[in-house]
């Protein structure tokens, strides 16, 4: 089988997605797209010239990929998801998944019509870690889990202060929907994906907006983030994410599911991006606990599993039910934050 025609629109984060189909001999990076032509010239080298495109619209006449990526401003996933499906292309797109739950029934019911399929790079799924985690847990390791915390929290790292990621009709949020996409799917992946009912949730910008003022920059989202998950089955979630906050780490990440049987830990090292994952049990009155990984060259990136998923016609990893699962809870949360109750959703 010919390798498949990959490409990729928006060469911020989208460069990781290029790369990472440049690794794979299942696939071709045959073109990129970006408004920005000075993002486009390192990459000539790689696509040529009649590869680079900074309208993507012509990308998708001239060049009809097989698969692209999608990597954007949250505000733009979903319109330029739904051309890229309509032109008979196959999708992964950047988390979240669109601003809104209305856009991501839109989105995966276009993908349904198309016949086309669609994936969301919920990249935390994909570290060696968590698929030792994730594999212990499918074997039963936790029993019934019926409790999650999970955490992102910066001490002070706000993504590109002052430009899209702080205005919320664009961004669709602070850190929530930034951070939180991936530490909540992380901790619901773990539970088996149980159906959530209710939310609550509280938000605060009380060092971003003093800031943004100061700097005569554009901000109006939050910059810290909690909130209550309930699921169908009686389990619950807690979850924190921040931008900035007064603690002793750069970067705090850790997702802790506790079932009836035992516990599963995913967290990062240091304060950096480098994971472990431990497990917490007791067999006969004795005390067990250990750290497990997978190893790095048996789990697939990303984008190897969406280019697997187009050629063997199976779903990717993270689909549109996860993608909408998730805009659901984060719809919910900011609602609940606005109006200072729970809500169902």
């Amino acid at each position: 089988m010919k390798p498949l025609r990959c490409a990729v629109i928006g060469l911020g984060m989208g460069q990781n997605h290029a790369r990472g189909y440049q690794e794979l001999s299942e696939a071709h990076l045959v073109a990129v797209a970006d408004t920005n032509p000075k993002q486009l010239d390192p990459w000539v080298a790689n696509v040529g010239k009649q590869g680079c495109f900074t309208d993507y619209k012509k990308m998708l006449k001239d060049v009809k990929p097989d698969l692209v990526s999608i990597a954007l401003p949250n505000f733009l996933h979903a319109s330029v998801s739904i051309d890229c499906l309509r032109a008979g292309a196959h999708v992964l797109c950047e988390k979240p998944m669109a601003l809104d739950v209305k856009q991501a029934r839109r989105m995966a019911m276009i993908a349904k019509q198309a016949g086309r399929k669609f994936g969301i790079n919920l990249s935390y799924r994909f570290t060696p870690a968590a698929r030792a985690l994730k594999d212990m847990a499918e074997r039963g390791f936790l029993g019934q889990p019926y409790h999650a915390t999970t955490r992102w929290l910066r001490r002070d790292a706000f993504p590109g202060f002052g430009g899209w990621f702080g205005q919320k009709r664009v961004s669709g949020g602070g850190p929530l929907i930034d951070l939180g996409v991936h530490r909540i799917d992380l901790a619901m992946w773990l539970m088996k994906n149980p159906e959530p009912v209710s939310v609550s949730g509280t938000t605060h910008s009380l060092i971003g907006i003093p800031r943004a003022r100061t700097l005569k920059k554009p901000f109006d989202v939050e910059d810290f983030a909690t909130g209550f998950i309930r699921f169908a089955n009686g389990a619950s979630l807690v979850l924190e994410m921040s931008w900035a906050g007064h603690q002793e780490q750069a970067e705090i990440m850790s997702t802790t599911v506790m079932g009836t049987r035992g516990t599963l830990v995913h967290r990062n090292e240091g304060g950096g991006y480098d994971f472990v994952g431990e497990y917490f049990s007791e067999i006969n009155g004795h005390k067990i606990q250990g750290l497990v990984s997978a190893p790095r060259a048996i789990i697939p990136s990303p984008f190897k599993d969406m280019v697997q998923a187009v050629i063997h016609n199976r779903q990717p990893l993270a689909g549109p039910e996860d993608g909408i699962r998730m805009q659901r809870i984060l719809d919910g949360l900011y609602r609940s934050a606005k109006l200072k109750r729970e809500v169902r959703i």
